[in-house]
C-alpha cells in the first residue's frame, strides 16, 4: 500500500512499541496534548466531497451488500430489510442513530454490544467512540504496512463500553485507521480491526478490504472474522 488509506478513518472510518508492553488499563489520568491531537485529526471527515460506495460485508458464507453514503455525515444503507445507520463525528463526541421500520432512534450505550447483520462488527464499533476517550497516551512509532504510524491508546469510560481499553495505529501522512484493537476490563484482546489493502477510485486513495476479528480472551484464538469491502463507486461499472 503506497499511500494513505484515507476512508478507513470514516469507517471505522480497525502491541509492541519502542520494545516496552503497555497495559491497556494502566493510563494514567491526565492529558496527553499530542495524542489528543492526533485523535482530533483522526476524527476529520477524509472526502471533500460527496460520494456513495458500494460495499458489503461477508463472514463465512454469508454475504451482505449495502451503500456507504459520505455526505455532511457516513450513513450505512442496508437493505432488506431496510435499516440506516447515520454516523456524525461531533466536536466532542460521535452520534450514531439507526433509521428501522420507520422509525430513527439514537443508539445508546445499552446496545453497543450488539452485532450488525450478525457480523463482528457491533454498534460500538461502528460509533467510533474511541476516538474520543479521555486521557490517551501516545506509546510511539512504527511502520505497520509499509506506512509510518503512530500508536496509541486509550482507556474507556467505565460502565459505557463493552471495552476496557482501545489501541489505535494511525496513519501519520493521512490520519486514517489503520488498525484497532479492543481490550476487555482484564486487558485481553477481544476484538480487531486492520486494513489490509486499499483501491484508488475516482483518484481518491480509499478503503478496499478491511479484516474484523473477534478473538477469545483466554486463548486468544480468532472466534469468528467478517471482511467489510468496498467494491466501487455506486453506479460504476
Amino acid at each position: 500500500m503506497n499511500a494513505p488509506c484515507t476512508v478507513s478513518r470514516a469507517l471505522f472510518l480497525l502491541v509492541l512499541c519502542c520494545g516496552q508492553w503497555f497495559h491497556p488499563l494502566q493510563a494514567r489520568a491526565q492529558a496527553d496534548p499530542r495524542a489528543e491531537e492526533i485523535l482530533r485529526a483522526a476524527r476529520v471527515n477524509p472526502l471533500g466531497q460527496p460520494v456513495t460506495l458500494d460495499a458489503r460485508l461477508r463472514s463465512g458464507r454469508q454475504v451482505t451488500p449495502f451503500r456507504i453514503v459520505v455526505d455532511s455525515a457516513i450513513s450505512f444503507v442496508f437493505d432488506p430489510p431496510p435499516q440506516t445507520l447515520t454516523l456524525d463525528l461531533l466536536g466532542q463526541s460521535s452520534s450514531l442513530t439507526e433509521k428501522s421500520g420507520g422509525k430513527l432512534a439514537a443508539i445508546r450505550s445499552t446496545r453497543f454490544d450488539e452485532r450488525i447483520r450478525g457480523t463482528d462488527i457491533t454498534f460500538e464499533d461502528l460509533a467510533l467512540k474511541f476516538l474520543y476517550w479521555k486521557y490517551p497516551r501516545l506509546l510511539g512509532e512504527e511502520t505497520l504496512r509499509t506506512r509510518r504510524v503512530w500508536t496509541i491508546e486509550t482507556p474507556a469510560p467505565r460502565g459505557a463500553s463493552q471495552y476496557g481499553a482501545a489501541r489505535l495505529w494511525i496513519d501519520q501522512e493521512g490520519g486514517a485507521l489503520m488498525r484497532i484493537e479492543g481490550f476487555d476490563m482484564q486487558g485481553r484482546l477481544i476484538r480487531k480491526f486492520e486494513v489490509v489493502s486499499a483501491q484508488k477510485i475516482d483518484g481518491q486513495w480509499m478503503l478496499k478490504q478491511m479484516r474484523i476479528e473477534s478473538l477469545n480472551p483466554e486463548s486468544g484464538k480468532t472466534l469468528s472474522r467478517t471482511y467489510l469491502e468496498i467494491t466501487g463507486k455506486e453506479g460504476a461499472r
